[in-house]
């Protein structure tokens, strides 16, 4: 793990904030991260995904059902997704036009789905194995003070 990543858990960690606060301060800490050009958190609520915090431009997909785009996949197939190009989908849903690639981790609570962190990116190939174990490691805290 880089410095800027532990750094980062670091902050959330050391934080006294809870629920949306502690999401939206997590989400403004990724923003700040080369080629995390939108950075959001779903909540998972009945059928659905509802959007949460976030940092980035406004997006018309302020709810997300199961199994639609790489959110609702997410959490349809129970696991993350790492998606190098958003083009050669065919059920994504485009939130910005310059978004080329894309990753979802799920925030849980034991086997519970709670949420998921959303980050889209500029260029091709921009997600991959280390920004995914990072990811991982911010939902585990982010479910502590869900």
């Amino acid at each position: 793990m880089t410095g800027w990543e532990a750094g980062i858990l670091d902050a959330v960690r050391g934080s006294a904030l809870t629920g949306f606060d502690l999401r939206m301060f997590a989400m403004r800490q990724l923003s700040g991260i080369d080629g995390f050009d939108w950075c959001g958190v779903y909540r998972l609520e009945d059928d659905g995904l509802v959007l949460d915090a976030y940092v980035g431009a406004p997006t018309d997909h302020d709810r997300i059902a199961v199994g639609v785009g790489v959110c609702g996949t997410a959490v349809a197939e129970g696991r993350n997704q790492v998606v190098a190009d958003v083009r050669e989908l065919d059920n994504y849903l485009a939130c910005s036009l310059e978004t080329r690639s894309e990753i979802v981790v799920l925030v849980k609570s034991g086997d519970e789905i709670l949420g998921q962190i959303d980050i889209d990116g500029h260029r091709i190939g921009r997600f991959g194995p280390e920004e995914e174990t990072f990811l991982d490691s911010l939902a585990v805290l982010l479910a502590d003070r869900w």
